[in-house]
Order: C-alpha cells, then structure tokens, then sequence
C-alpha cells in the first residue's frame, strides 16, 4: 500500500467542519482513503497503524452506518475501540458534556468521534479533551466525514469533481449533510444546485455560492450528480409537510425528474432512505445510476483515512 507523503501534514488537531480543512487536508484525506479502498476489499482487511491507540465513539444520536463505519475503521487500523452506550450512561442521568469530556479525558483516549444532536458540541468537546476530536455529525451545522466520502464517491466514479454540476436536493434546513456537502463542492470547484420547496429552504442560502430552485425538474437540467436527503423529521419542531405524497410528487426523485438531468448522472443518498418519499425504489436499487451502497463501502476508507491522520 502506497505510503503517505510524509512532507504533508493536517494543518489542524480536530477534524470538526469542512470550513476548517484547506485544500491540501483535503487532499491529504482523500488520497489515504483511496490506499484503503482495496485493502477493504482484501481477504486481510486489519493493519497494525493504530495499535496501542485508543478510540473512543461517543454518539448522542442513534446512528447505524457512521458508527459502525467508524468503528469497523478503527478496529481495521488496530486501534482499541469503545463505543459508549448513552443509554445506559451517566448522561443519562443528568451529567454535562463537560464532565463528560473530562471523565473521558482522563482515561487518555488518542481520539474521540463525538455525534451530537447540539451544533457546536465537537468544538466544545475538543476545547475540553487533549487527544483529537472527530465530528461525526452535531445538530444542524455539519457532518464532515460524509460530505468527504461523498466526494470520494463521486472522484472514484468521475475522477474529478471540478466542473462537474452537482444537485443537492430534499430538506436543505435542516441537513448537515448538505452544509458540508456545499462547502466541500464549492472548494473542489463544482457547480452546485440545491432544490427544496421553500420551507425547507435555508435564509440567506444564496451566500453559500450556490443555484437555488424550488422547482425540481429545473433544478435537475444537466446535473451530473443527483444528491438526495433524508428529511430530517426529529429536527423538525413544526409541521413542514402537508403530507408525504404530496412531498414525493413535487421533490421525490422519480424516473420522470431525473430525465431532466444527464443520462448517465449518479444518484447518492446518505441514508437511512425514506423509499417512496425521497426516492423511487428502482432507481434507489438501480446498479446503472445508484451509488448508494458504493458511498457506505467508501465511507469506511474515509474514516480509516481521518482516524489515521489525525491519531499521528
């Protein structure tokens, strides 16, 4: 396996947004994590890189795919991992992120992924603990692991993301996905859509440098890449939607929609998917356009690829 320039260096301790990284992290990321794509894939998926490291995920949210991600990463790089379990946790019963921090600060864990349904909570997890924090999603602002898997996603399929045109449609106000997603693309230098009916619309989006459209099929014309979201119903503290069919008719992305954009345009998802809401079944499951299961598998080489930057 090829080995990491060791001239490059993260300019940084924490990877808590993407606003944080430059072009070079970026970049630094990226190619670790396209040297552990056939590793994955390998009869012998465990190294030694992390060995006598100590992985801590801390995760107030439930979460299949980042967690298990994350600690399938860890364990393939030999580290000792820990998954706590919130539920039966002293923050259950009351204790801060605070003490929490500094209890597990004292068992000198050499990094912690932390998912909180506060945005904010990994930067002041980070500014309390020694070894380095990975965001693995906080509230609403980002979720920098699965904007850079979907990168790395769509650089495996396009080789490249500059020029390309990229729509991210579905709840925008709601999705840290899609604030990573539109910082990450933007830096990369894509053109990116978004489309949302406009309560779902973010105020002031247009700063971010990106096309707006509440109407799908023109937010879809000549879209190489079609990035759907999960709507994000426990963020939701009103009611946004007069029904689910509705939504489906108007922002789902079905066969008719996506005729709109090129013929050979990949659809992603970061899941869990809301079939039939979100998303068509078929094109879901179709093996010609869909990367979905493709962004999972790749989401394990990107975890590997931070744990092992930023743990050195």
């Amino acid at each position: 396996m090829a080995k990491t320039n060791k001239a490059i260096k993260i300019s940084k301790k924490h990877l808590l947004g993407i606003q944080d990284l430059s072009i070079n992290d970026i970049n630094l990321i990226l190619n670790e994590a396209k040297n552990f794509i056939s590793l994955n894939k390998s009869k012998n998926k465990k190294i030694d890189i992390l060995r006598g490291k100590t992985q801590i995920n801390l995760f107030f949210e439930p979460s299949t795919r980042t967690q298990s991600s994350f600690e399938l990463a860890g364990k393939r790089l030999g580290a000792d991992v820990m998954s706590m379990n919130i539920t039966n946790s002293a923050i259950k019963k009351g204790e801060t992120l605070i003490d929490t921090a500094m209890t597990l600060n004292a068992m000198h864990p050499d990094i912690i992924v932390v998912r909180h349904q506060d945005s904010g909570a990994s930067n002041l997890l980070s500014q309390k603990v020694n070894c380095a924090v990975l965001n693995a999603g906080d509230g609403r602002r980002e979720h920098p692991t699965q904007a850079l898997l979907d990168a790395l996603t769509i650089i495996n399929r396009r080789n490249k993301i500059q020029g390309l045109k990229i729509a991210i449609c579905g709840d925008i106000l709601h999705s840290r996905v899609a604030r990573s997603n539109i910082y990450l693309l933007n830096m990369l230098g894509a053109e990116v859509n978004v489309v949302a009916p406009s309560n779902l619309m973010p105020n002031e989006i247009d700063r971010l440098g990106v096309n707006t459209f509440s109407d799908m099929k023109e937010g879809l014309k000549d879209c190489d890449i079609v990035m759907m979201l999960r709507l994000q119903n426990e963020r939701m503290e009103s009611s946004f939607l007069s029904s689910n069919r509705e939504y489906y008719e108007y922002y789902g992305l079905t066969p008719d929609k996506l005729s709109n954009a090129k013929d050979d345009a990949l659809i992603m998802h970061p899941g869990p998917m809301n079939r039939g809401i979100e998303i068509d079944t078929k094109l879901a499951d179709d093996i010609n356009k869909s990367v979905i299961k493709e962004q999972v598998e790749l989401g394990v080489a990107v975890r590997m690829a931070c744990l092992k930057i930023f743990c050195e």
